[in-house]
């Protein structure tokens, strides 16, 4: 892995990318070109990361499609912008177009989920609101997520919306004017006309710019309607169809806002400042000033400001607001604490180990938002489908109001209200909104119980995973290894003295089995410290030798008793079953007879079988381990768990072969790692899921999803979100479609109103937002 670090890497842009499974396989013919150590194919973004040498010329002839195009992506400076008021996808895109034809600007990247827009090269915030593509649009410099902590004043409801108010108003008082005059009359004419023109001038004068430049969207097809509706006398429609339109919008950002919103929670979690101790004196720090190496203090029941170090003390800490551990963890001097966690019990003292805007919780806020720009394969569909949809809507409105008249003399008036009335009904409002809220909520849910997303197309990936392939130690086990049987081979000796024995030899070594004895004996509270020891070595391979009280000990494997002629059958049959049990065996003892023997394992944890179960349950067809250890301890933890199928004794190499070979015959495959030394093989996979997010910066950075706490309980519900959020997103589209057929249908016997074209469209819109939320509240 670190030879592949050292390599150059280089990224590209692909115009070209259409489909996930064509980019699966140009991603795979790219890693066979000469020279190319690893590739990864960023599918939302367009992008593929090479490590290696190779041309773009290469690159493109190893394309699995047509029309492929690749060339370098330039660094450039990049400024993130906040912006307020996007409610519309379409919209958003527009502003990305008008943004990149800015002079000084290279180019420019719109996160709607986020409402930010990434600008590469140089241009003003005054230049950026003249380029919106909508009224109301505010452009603001990102901040990090330690300054966006103030909440904007409210605005009363009258006055965010008064001129949809004053609209309505309008359009009673025409009603009533109608009403008592029984005709129509200069009034009522007035009356409807105000309404038009205050509740819908911010639409007109998007929706005309539009038209003017014959770019067509949801905005024009409104203009369209409405000043066509005024011009055949049907006013009072006209304005009902400008405030229902306004009301429509203003769900829209209801609903984006209230999916945004779950992320922004995440910038409240962590305290603004700390009490901090320098020099001797305690104070209170704006989070922003801490430095690294500052000793922050605190107090039961307080939240923890920074990510650090405890250097004294002793606590509970809860850790939900990161992880999603429903359980609080115990915390001692060395342990590492995470901003924004509670602080249960005792005082604790922390020594500063990041800035603010490296802290986990500032990671997790930077890394979501950044997923929400990843466009997931739907989302991709539904953006491609509405850049044709709507001119084809025109054509179609065009031709219900000319051809009726012209080939069957029809009635004018009546097939020219037919046709504004199919352009009302369709306006893909709810096609467009459908994807992008459901996304942000799913993401945004799993967030906050401890599972980093890292993009729309990983969500989707997740739900349609056919086999999931697990590396062993510290995933399916804990990754430390403790005593599980210590049994005396003469019943006359003193258990706390072997004991005590063996942990003075075994502190003095290294290895990771070592430190499990010396632990059992610390936990039994047994003396070992005092015992001399001379004439330590150690045998490599084997185990350690040293001289207690003039006789030298061993402690080490079979092996080395072997050649004492130690072993007799029933001990070497006693071996062999805790071996078989996934132990590994140690015996203790001096050349003249065997004292003790010792079986160590890595302990499996305890939700690995359940979740192995719920995967099984849940139709995963395959589940695999992956290890590099012994094959009969790899089976007998194998077995313990329930999983599928045990591939052992394999080197990072063999791990991604296999991964590669699962992919090619069975499809969809998710890899879960500590995202270090299987970084090759998550990367290979259709998705890298990283175990122990937090804290752990290369699984952050490395993974496609990332399980926060140190365990796989969150791995069914990841698999139960992403299941939801695709029947929720097709369910959306289908429905939307659905209702502006069924609508249209109405136009054959000549059924289609202006008011249900508008309420189809409204009706739809508030359905599919509503539909979407609901995936904020999945739980686990």
């Amino acid at each position: 892995m670190n030879e592949r670090n050292e390599c150059e890497k280089t990224v590209y842009r692909v115009e070209g990318f259409s489909c996930a499974n064509c980019a699966g396989k140009f991603e795979r013919n790219v890693k066979e070109l000469p020279g190319v150590q690893d590739a990864k194919v960023n599918f939302g973004a367009s992008k593929i990361n090479v490590v290696g040498h190779t041309t773009v010329e290469e690159l493109e002839k190893a394309g699995a499609f047509e029309k492929l195009k690749i060339y370098p992506e330039m660094p450039k400076r990049q400024k993130v912008y906040r912006v307020e008021g996007f409610s519309c996808a379409n919209c958003a895109g527009k502003f990305e177009r008008n943004v990149k034809q800015l002079p000084g600007v290279q180019d420019a990247k719109v996160n709607f989920g986020a409402s930010k827009i990434s600008v590469f090269g140089e241009t003003t915030i005054e230049e950026l609101e003249k380029a919106g593509a909508f009224e109301g649009l505010k452009v603001t410099p990102d901040k990090p997520a330690k300054e966006v902590t103030k909440t904007t004043e409210k605005i009363p409801l009258y006055k965010k919306h008064q001129e949809l108010i004053f609209s309505i108003l309008l359009i009673a008082l025409g009603y009533i004017s109608s009403y008592i005059n029984w005709e129509t009359n200069v009034i009522t004419i007035l009356l409807f006309l105000s309404a038009i023109v205050i509740g819908g001038f911010s639409l007109f004068k998007v929706g005309i710019q539009n038209l003017i430049r014959l770019d067509f969207d949801m905005k024009t097809l409104m203009t369209v309607a409405i000043i066509g509706a005024a011009i055949i006398g049907e006013l009072a429609e006209g304005a009902v169809v400008v405030i229902l339109f306004a009301i429509s919008e203003a769900l829209e950002r209801y609903s984006m806002d209230k999916a945004r919103q779950s992320i922004r929670s995440l910038m409240d979690i962590a305290p603004k400042e700390a009490l901090i101790r320098r020099h001797g004196q305690e104070m209170m720090v704006a989070v922003e000033d801490i430095a690294i190496g500052d000793i922050m203090i605190v107090k039961p029941g307080q939240k923890i400001a920074m990510d650090g170090t405890v250097v004294n003390g002793s606590s509970i800490v809860n850790q939900a607001a990161i992880t999603g551990e429903s359980v609080p963890v115990a915390k001692k001097v060395n342990d590492e604490v995470f901003a924004g966690t509670l602080n249960k019990e005792g005082l604790l003292e922390i020594r500063i180990t990041k800035l603010v805007e490296d802290t986990t919780i500032s990671k997790i806020i930077e890394l979501v938002e950044e997923a929400q720009a990843e466009r997931a394969p739907s989302q991709a569909f539904v953006d491609k489908f509405a850049k044709y949809y709507t001119p084809i809507i025109m054509v179609i409105a065009a031709l219900v109001a000319i051809v009726p008249p012209l080939v069957f003399a029809g009635d004018w008036a009546d097939w020219i209200y037919q046709g504004l009335s199919v352009l009302v009904v369709g306006c893909p409002c709810a096609l467009v909104i459908s994807t992008p809220i459901s996304i942000v909520s799913a993401i945004g849910n799993a967030a906050k119980k401890g599972v980093l997303i890292k993009g729309g197309i990983y969500l989707e990936e997740m739900g349609n995973l056919k086999a999931i392939a697990f590396d062993k130690t510290g995933t399916i086990t804990k990754g430390i290894p403790v005593v599980t049987n210590f049994e005396l081979l003469n019943t006359e000796d003193n258990e706390e003295q072997i004991l005590s024995f063996i942990a003075a030899l075994e502190i003095r070594s290294g290895h990771p089995l070592a430190s499990a004895i010396v632990k059992k004996a610390e936990d039994q509270q047994i003396t070992y410290s005092n015992i001399k020891v001379v004439d330590y070595v150690s045998l490599t391979g084997k185990g350690v030798k040293g001289t207690i009280n003039g006789v030298t000990y061993y402690i080490g494997s079979p092996i080395l008793f072997e050649e004492f002629s130690l072993l007799d059958s029933e001990i070497m049959q006693h071996i062999v079953h805790l071996q078989n049990q996934g132990k590994t065996v140690m015996l203790f003892g001096n050349k003249q007879k065997l004292l003790a023997m010792v079986a160590v394992a890595d302990e499996v944890r305890e939700t690995s079988h359940n979740v192995l179960s719920a995967l099984h349950e849940l139709g995963v067809k395959k589940t695999v381990m992956l290890t590099g250890d012994n094959t009969a301890t790899a089976e007998a933890i194998g077995r313990a768990v329930g999983i599928s199928e045990v591939k052992a004794e394999l080197m990072p190499e063999d791990k991604l072969r296999y991964i590669k070979m699962l992919r090619n015959d069975i499809g969809k495959v998710a890899m879960i790692g500590d995202g270090v030394n299987d970084a090759p093989a998550l990367a290979a996979s259709t998705v890298g899921i990283a175990m122990g997010g937090a804290g752990t910066d290369t699984a952050l950075e490395t993974a496609d999803v990332a399980l926060m706490a140190d365990d796989l309980s969150k791995l069914p519900f990841t698999i139960k979100l992403s299941r939801k959020a695709l029947r929720i997103i097709q369910t959306n589209i289908t429905f939307s479609l659905g209702i502006k057929l069924l609508a249209l249908l109405l136009v054959v016997p000549g059924w289609l109103t202006l008011w249900i074209a508008i309420f189809a469209d409204i009706g739809a819109t508030l359905l599919v937002s509503l539909n979407s939320m609901r995936l904020m509240g999945v739980k686990e």
